[in-house]
Parts: structure tokens; C-alpha cells; sequence
């Protein structure tokens, strides 16, 4: 068995894991947004992200928006201070982040799939860097 206490982590491990947690504190300041903005600060916005805030989403699809951020960024905290369930909670974020982008993919007419596939492509980069944190034995 690895020495927990003498396999410290490369210094890009930090660096991957604060650029992630920021990618995810993005996500979470995209979730809590809608829910501050006043119907000036809508109506300054282009016509396609009007209509994004507008359109009225099911109880669901903003209980997985919630959960793919909100899992991400303990995911990331948990990085940080070195622990294993970081790998769990971005296999929740995935799952959640994935049902969530296909649907308004599919829902939202119109919509650019750059930035959702680039939000599946993220869990999954974390899923991965995470399985490798533990086989390293840099997360315990």
C-alpha cells in the first residue's frame, strides 16, 4: 500500500484542480443567475439567451442543473483536500450534466451544442483525472 502522507501531488495536479473548481463556480454562477436578474438586466441580453431565460424548464431539469454543478464543485473541493469521493460526486455531476444538456439540446430549438458538449467533455476529463488522482495515490 502507497504512504498516503509521502505521495504528494504533482504541482499541475493543483493547477487542474483550481481551473476545475473556477469551470465549476462558473456553472454554478450560470445556475444561480436566471434567479437574480431583473426583467432591465433580461431585456439588455440578445434575443436567443431572452428566450433561454424565459422558457420555462421542468422541476427536474432544474433539480439535475443543481446537482451537476453544485456536485462538481464539492467534487473539485474534495480534490483539493486530497479526498476520494471526489471521483463519486463527478460521476453525479456527469450523469446529472449529461440527462440536463441532452434534454435542452433537444428541447431548445436552435441552441449552439458547443458549449453542452463541452460541459460532457469536462465531467468526463474529471472523471478520469480523478480515477487517476486515486491510482496514484494522490487522493485517498
Amino acid at each position: 500500500m502507497t504512504d498516503y502522507s509521502n505521495n504528494k501531488p504533482p504541482v499541475w495536479f493543483w493547477i487542474v484542480s483550481i481551473l476545475a473548481l473556477l469551470w465549476n463556480l462558473m456553472g454554478v454562477v450560470a445556475y444561480l443567475s436566471p434567479h437574480f436578474m431583473t426583467d432591465e438586466m433580461i431585456a439588455e441580453l440578445e434575443p436567443q439567451l431572452q428566450f433561454e431565460m424565459a422558457y420555462e424548464h421542468p422541476a427536474w431539469y432544474t433539480a439535475l442543473f443543481a446537482l451537476a454543478v453544485f456536485g462538481g464543485v464539492l467534487g473539485c473541493i474534495s480534490l483539493l483536500i486530497r479526498k476520494k469521493w471526489a471521483y463519486f460526486l463527478f460521476i453525479i455531476s456527469f450523469i446529472c450534466a449529461t440527462t440536463q444538456q441532452i434534454y435542452y439540446v433537444m428541447e431548445v430549438k436552435g441552441t449552439d451544442k458547443v458549449m453542452p458538449t463541452l460541459v460532457i467533455i469536462v465531467c468526463i476529463f474529471l472523471i478520469w483525472f480523478s480515477k487517476k488522482a486515486i491510482s496514484k495515490a494522490w487522493i485517498k
